[in-house]
């Protein structure tokens, strides 16, 4: 494993900590003007999920109305009533986004791609590191309000739903995420940068609860108007 990563992960509790759970749950509460300009506004400002660990899953709920929830998996999303009954359902939903731009407006099974891709990544930050086919490189530190952040290049391989394939994570000397960049193929390749704070620990496991995510700019630095997203992580289980 990259030194790196190894770094991280034994600073979150560990790999074999980690490989003792199965699901992650948490209630989220979020903000930011993404969802409005992608029709989406309210629809997820308070929700609860769960997420896999071992596979990539993830329902919220509630998914808008009372008694729905979503399902995700990298093939198939589905819309579900409280009992399991498929409502609505999309096979090879990254399909659907084809000529997408940051303007244009998600479905409701849209939405729940997109936040069952994202926040797999993010909770299972930094642990994915070590999954299967994920490659990792470091790359030359960075300098952010006044400190210096090691960062590491990481390669997903395609069979791993995320937002794009090749993405950079920054962390402190400690091993702590503290930055997170992406570009979200599904919404015309849009650059961001994804902060993290608020840490917590859980069973072991150290995870941070306070996530903003503004708009990266051509030299890598993040623009803090307007506030794309907003997600306040709380009630973590891991099970």
């Amino acid at each position: 494993m990259n030194a790196l990563a190894k770094l991280a992960i034994d600073a979150h509790g560990g790999l074999d900590r980690w490989k003792q759970f199965e699901k992650l749950s948490a209630h989220l509460v979020q903000g930011g003007v993404l969802w409005r300009l992608k029709g989406q506004a309210g629809t997820l400002d308070d929700t609860n999920l769960t997420i896999g660990l071992r596979t990539e899953l993830d329902s919220h709920y509630p998914f808008g109305a009372p008694g729905l929830k979503s399902r995700f998996e990298p093939n198939r999303v589905a819309i579900e009533a409280a009992d399991g009954t498929v409502l609505e359902e999309l096979r090879d939903p990254r399909k659907s986004f084809a000529g997408h731009t940051l303007q244009t407006p998600w479905t409701n099974l849209q939405l729940a791609y997109f936040v069952g891709t994202a926040m797999w990544t993010y909770l299972n930050m930094p642990f994915v590191l070590a999954w299967p086919g994920v490659t990792c490189e470091e790359r030359s530190p960075w300098s952010e309000n006044g400190e210096s952040w090691r960062r590491l290049e990481v390669n997903f391989p395609d069979s791993v739903a995320t937002h794009c394939s090749k993405q950079t994570v920054y962390f402190d000397k400690e091993g702590f995420l503290k930055r997170h960049d992406y570009d979200v193929e599904i919404a015309g390749n849009t650059p961001g940068a994804h902060y993290m704070d608020g840490y917590v620990e859980v069973s072991g496991i150290k995870l941070p609860t306070v996530h903003r995510i503004f708009a990266r700019q051509p030299d890598g630095t993040a623009n803090r108007e307007p506030l794309v997203v907003s997600i306040d992580v709380s009630n973590i289980e891991v099970t």
